[in-house]
């Protein structure tokens, strides 16, 4: 079992910068695949970033590439993605997700077994 809570999510204006964290409990982030999601009103879920265990490989959506950056602090069991240079196009709920006993990442939302609750980010412009 994995326990993923996020924080770091609020309104910023456009240009700024957030960073998410997910902290997971029963799991140490170097055994699993973790995934960064997003969802925005009447979309479906995205994947925007993700890491394989041991931070092996890392995938960023194009829509992100060059803005965001995911990273993960073993010693914290956590897992950041700092969003730099934030547009209203990145309005979203926020959400990580765990591959427990995977060593690769996905894309695929249905491919992850536990989900942290999602928090939300608004960009204003």
């Amino acid at each position: 079992q994995v326990q993923l809570v996020e924080s770091g999510g609020g309104l910023v204006q456009a240009g700024g910068s957030l960073r998410l964290s997910c902290a997971a409990s029963g799991r140490t982030f170097g055994s699993i695949a973790v995934g960064w999601f997003r969802q925005a009103p009447g979309k479906e879920r995205e994947c925007v970033s993700a890491i394989g265990a041991s931070g092996g490989s890392i995938y960023y959506a194009n829509s992100v590439k060059g803005r965001f950056t995911i990273s993960t602090d073993n010693a914290k069991n956590t897992v950041y993605l700092q969003m730099n240079r934030l547009n209203p196009e990145d309005t979203a709920v926020y959400y990580c997700a765990a591959r427990v006993g995977r060593a690769t990442y996905s894309t695929l939302a249905s491919l992850y077994e536990y989900w942290g609750q999602g928090i939300q980010v608004t960009v204003s412009s």
